[in-house]
């Protein structure tokens, strides 16, 4: 029985959980209205119905008290002509379907109308002798009628007859059937006035909004995450949807943090990777460095001596000169190295911001002069003061010129330095043949390089990124308007003192 309870519950819940709101009104507002216009529609028919009925017998009596004061006077003298005329002028009005008189014995005197009235004797004897009024449905002359006794006397008070006037029960059912039609139609009316005027005004109030709020839920649903919902409506569909837009905002702000957070673990990520990387190859470098200094000393201080030899031939002077050059850029290359792969702790101090950038053009004037390279310079006259490792930044800005050089030989390289609101910066434009958008995110890696085989180690732009990197800035390439490469280094100057002269 419990199952049967648990199962029969569950399919009345499913089956309601299914059907529209419209059909909820229908359920459980339009049929219980409607049910209880048609009680009350029916019982204030009853009500209306014996009214008439009373009405139409009220009637009946109110002629028959009209009469009954000169029937009693005309039947106490026995003129005859004068009870015929009220008799006639009775059946005249058009309700009476009889009159008939009666004297005290009960013998009939007169008759109008159609209907030949037959009562008891007895009953009419004793109507008589009571002197009362009397009303009632009966069967006169095999007609269905309503008859109504009112006793006449004479003028000493006896009563002296009985009048009887009668009416078609068919008239009281006629009249009634049609005030109930009539009735039923006005209750008709009224129910589709009702259900419409329901239905109309649930689809103003309610239903037009709640289908705006279903398309806005079925737009998101498609893959409209912009969309929100248009505030309209009665107060609680407006809280609906103001919830519905905060839910939306939630996850859209939620997303946007999901994503900023995986980009940071990304790049968070990418930083170990590269650090990792660096790292290896810094303990790399610096082994590499350290085997290759002693032979290569020695080779140069060899090919030095030999040349101080008096009776060596140009051939021999000019083979040794080569490998005294060789050698020296090969200690140029390792001194790369271990630039690279040592991490020495910065040591700030104020200079001048124009500092660095004067001996960086000094330390490269003469490859500059051998490139037959024009070098230009850009930087505010007065004086400003900056807090940084001078050597350092001086050392990324000398492999940044050097870079220039290369790329620009027999062109133009300008270097460039001021100060921002919150930034100092140092710039190096060249009139070479620029870097490709493809291989700029590489360009910082170690040992990456698009020069020739014997032009570039891939190392300079690896340690100027490094070196700016370590004080907190930023190290950004772009197109120059030289033609060539831009490359720009941005530091924070947020601990910087700063004065004018």
């Amino acid at each position: 029985m419990s199952i049967f309870r648990h199962t029969f519950f569950y399919r009345i819940s499913a089956f309601f959980s299914r059907i529209s709101l419209r059909a909820a009104l229908v359920m459980y507002v339009i049929i219980p209205l409607a049910l209880a216009m048609l009680l009350t529609g029916h019982l204030a028919l009853r009500a209306l119905e014996k009214n008439i009925e009373k009405n139409m017998q009220r009637d009946l009596e109110l002629i028959a008290k009209a009469l009954q004061l000169p029937l009693s006077y005309a039947l106490e003298r026995e003129e005859s002509r004068a009870i015929y005329s009220a008799l006639d002028s009775a059946f005249s009005i058009g309700e009476i379907y009889s009159a008939s008189l009666y004297d005290h014995d009960g013998s009939e005197v007169a008759l109008a109308g159609t209907l030949e009235s037959d009562p008891e004797s007895d009953k009419l004897i004793e109507l008589i002798d009571e002197g009362e009024e009397h009303g009632g449905y009966g069967d006169v002359a095999g007609s269905e009628v309503y008859s109504y006794f009112i006793p006449l006397s004479d003028s000493g008070g006896k009563v002296s007859g009985m009048l009887q006037l009668t009416r078609k029960e068919s008239d009281f059912v006629d009249y009634i059937r049609i005030v109930r039609q009539q009735g039923q139609v006005v209750l008709a009316l009224g129910l589709l006035v009702m259900t419409g005027l329901v239905l109309y005004g649930q689809n103003r109030a309610l239903g037009r909004h709640f289908n705006n709020l279903i398309n806005s839920m079925s737009r998101v649903a498609g893959g409209d995450h912009q969309h929100r919902f248009k505030m309209g409506g009665p107060r609680e569909i407006q809280a609906i949807g103001n919830q519905f837009n905060h839910m939306l905002d939630s996850m859209y702000e939620a997303q946007k943090e999901l994503k900023a957070r995986r980009k940071k673990q990304e790049e968070l990520q990418e930083q170990l990777r590269r650090s990792e990387k660096l790292a290896a190859i810094g303990q790399l470098s610096a082994g590499i460095a350290h085997e290759l200094g002693t032979p290569l000393s020695i080779v140069t201080a060899k090919a030095q001596k030999a040349l101080r030899k008096h009776n060596l031939s140009d051939d021999l002077s000019a083979t040794f000169e080569s490998i005294r050059g060789e050698v020296t850029r090969m200690e140029y290359i390792i001194r790369q190295l271990l630039d690279f792969s040592r991490s020495s702790s910065m040591q700030k101090r104020t200079v001048r911001l124009a500092l660095p950038a004067q001996s960086s053009l000094s330390a490269v004037s003469e490859e500059a002069s051998r490139m037959n390279v024009t070098l230009l310079e850009d930087g505010p006259r007065r004086d400003i003061e900056v807090s940084l490792d001078p050597i350092r930044i001086e050392q990324a800005i000398v492999n940044l010129l050097r870079n220039a050089l290369q790329s620009a030989e027999g062109g133009r390289v300008k270097l460039s330095w001021g100060k921002d609101d919150k930034y100092v910066w140092y710039q190096v434009d060249d009139s070479g043949s620029g870097i490709p958008q493809g291989i700029r995110p590489r360009i910082f890696e170690p040992f990456f390089t698009t020069k020739n085989v014997g032009t570039g180690t891939g190392l300079g732009l690896s340690v100027a990124h490094g070196i700016v990197e370590e004080h907190k800035g930023k190290l950004l390439v772009q197109d120059s308007p030289l033609g060539g490469a831009q490359f720009k280094i941005i530091l924070p100057d947020t601990d910087c003192a700063h004065n004018s002269h």
